[in-house]
């Protein structure tokens, strides 16, 4: 039995397909203007530029690209999955630009933005063409389960390109009509968009993107690079935003941006390059106003291919919150489709994605190792996960720090060598308040303790206390005298309050004979001297220090014993 002419089966397509590959799968504003900004690089474009109506809720996108023909709108443009690389094309013919596009379906990502979309296009001596994509209309087509035959694009309403189409030879223009989700973004933030995520823009002059006629530029992220404190450059990298915004000047550092270290390179296996910064506080990586935030994104031929790429290799350490950066690895475009349909990844087991991960991950640890001992060294809080110094340091130093602010110059005062002056200060005491401060910590509550334990037993006191509390307080009432000062001084002014620790322990712990029998008594004479240097305030020697944590470790171990009695 053979079949005939009416047995030929073909597929058609719904329109529903549009919604599939275009309406709901991109969620990103960036995303969108990326792939409107892609085409005009595709068709080599010298200008793309965007006008924000943000009382109409529109904006355009114009560009003096190629064009295209009746032909090239209806079988190209319209064509879902048409591709430019059919034949095997990497780049465009022209001027040589490795094509960004691959699949055909980046178009679709027009429709997710605005309820109507208004395209024309013409070639250098053509006339204009295009059409009118209505997403009301397109819904009801949807809801009959049309095919894309029995839907016809809307008439183009030539007097809303008016102001548009003045002197613009060749290209295509876009007008996305009533945003859906309204324009949240100041202009600032959309023009750091750009340029964070366009970063193709800013490194070849013969293409360049504007807003409102003002070309994105790399002081539009000023803000960024005034926020960034430290900087690992990846293989050498050589990138305008890092040379020219985030340079390294000692001796105006902080004028000129926050970044207080040169550039680290990190030399590693791999065709790839880029870099990682990271601010001072979290929030530094957000965009006000948007719903983006700043990240290390992967790069392809210069062109965003996925955001915040650590989310592959996740630490949960604390210095990834910190962190921004790119990645370049142009190599991910050959032959092999490896990105994902919403243009917003990469294939998660690609070899080479995977290859790339693990490099990017001994880089994290390099980053993740260094970072805390930069953030101590300029006083900021680092790492409490790093365990290169002991909690209780940490928060010495932390504590330190914020009382250090309050006798910092600053420098908006026109004494900037004062200011330095006082800074260096600082820093050479920073070196020793950690000790000293946690260590005066330890005095606190051991010699209170011990006072709470003698008032709570009633532990009566020897006659060379009582004596000592008698001549503690007449020199204080002398220096109260002296001093106008009639209020009390003591929280609690009861009679051990006035004793420190070697007269404590001789009323807990006394041993009969100091130079054979262990205790309290005998650690805190050989803690007193040093326990006193301390108290008022001096920097202590490394030797004193060595043996004030010595003994203090002892006593540390003889209170809590006595305090277990209890």
């Amino acid at each position: 039995m053979t079949m005939s002419d009416k047995d030929s089966f073909t597929f058609i397509m719904s329109l529903s397909i549009l919604d599939h590959l275009g309406r709901r799968l991109y969620r990103s504003f960036a995303t969108v203007l990326g792939e409107a900004i892609s085409n005009s690089w595709d068709a080599n474009a010298d200008n793309v530029w965007i006008y924000i109506d943000k009382q109409k809720n529109s904006f355009v996108i114009k560009d003096d690209g190629d064009g295209m023909t009746w032909s090239d709108f209806q079988y190209k443009f319209l064509k879902i999955g048409y591709t430019k690389r059919k034949h095997g094309e990497t780049h465009s013919l022209g001027k040589n630009r490795p094509y960004v596009g691959r699949k055909g379906i980046g178009k679709l990502a027009l429709l997710s933005c605005a309820n109507k979309i208004a395209i024309i296009s013409k070639t250098m001596g053509g006339k204009y063409v295009g059409g009118v994509i209505d997403n009301p209309e397109l819904d009801k087509a949807i809801t009959d389960d049309l095919n894309p035959q029995q839907y016809p694009l809307a008439h183009v309403v030539w007097d809303d390109f008016d102001e548009y189409m003045k002197d613009h030879k060749k290209g295509t223009i876009i007008y996305f009509m009533n945003m859906k989700e309204g324009i949240k973004s100041s202009l600032d933030n959309i023009r750091k968009i750009l340029a964070l995520f366009f970063r193709f823009s800013l490194i070849d002059k013969s293409f360049k993107i504007f807003v409102d006629d003002k070309p994105i530029t790399f002081d539009d992220l000023d803000d960024l690079a005034r926020r960034t404190e430290f900087l690992w450059i990846i293989n050498d990298l050589s990138d305008p935003y890092t040379i020219e915004k985030l340079k390294y000047d000692k001796t105006n550092r902080k004028k000129d941006v926050n970044l207080l270290e040169p550039g680290k390179n990190i030399d590693i296996e791999g065709n790839f390059k880029g870099f990682i910064a990271s601010v001072r506080k979290p929030a530094d990586l957000k965009i006000f106003g948007t719903d983006e935030r700043v990240s290390v994104d992967l790069f392809v031929n210069g062109r965003l291919r996925e955001r915040g790429i650590l989310k592959h290799i996740p630490t949960t350490k604390v210095p990834e919150n910190y962190l921004y950066g790119q990645i370049h690895l142009n190599d991910l475009d050959d032959g092999k489709d490896r990105f994902s349909t919403s243009r917003e990844g990469i294939v998660a087991d690609d070899d080479k994605f995977k290859q790339l991960l693990d490099s990017l991950s001994k880089i994290i640890a390099r980053v993740i190792a260094d970072w805390d001992p930069l953030r101590r060294k300029y006083h900021r809080e680092g790492d409490p996960e790093n365990t290169s110094i002991t909690k209780k340091e940490r928060k010495a130093e932390e504590l330190y720090n914020v009382v250090s602010d309050e006798y910092k110059i600053a420098e908006d005062t026109g004494k900037p060598e004062l200011s330095e002056k006082v800074d260096r200060w600082v820093d050479d005491l920073s070196k020793d308040a950690a000790y000293n401060f946690s260590s005066y910590a330890d005095c606190f509550i051991s010699e209170n303790l011990i006072r709470k334990h003698i008032e709570e037993k009633n532990v009566p006191l020897s006659k060379k206390a009582i004596e000592r509390i008698d001549d503690i307080k007449r020199r204080e009432k002398s220096n109260k005298d002296k001093g106008n000062i009639s209020i009390e001084l003591r929280k609690t002014p009861i009679d051990t309050s006035y004793l420190a620790m070697d007269d404590l322990a001789n009323v807990v712990d006394k041993t009969k004979d100091p130079m054979k029998e262990a205790g309290l008594s005998r650690d805190a004479s050989e803690y007193k001297p040093i326990r006193d240097a301390l108290m008022h305030t001096a920097l202590l020697t490394p030797e004193a220090k060595a043996r004030l944590t010595t003994v203090f470790r002892n006593i540390t171990s003889r209170v809590r014993a006595l305090l277990s009695k209890e």
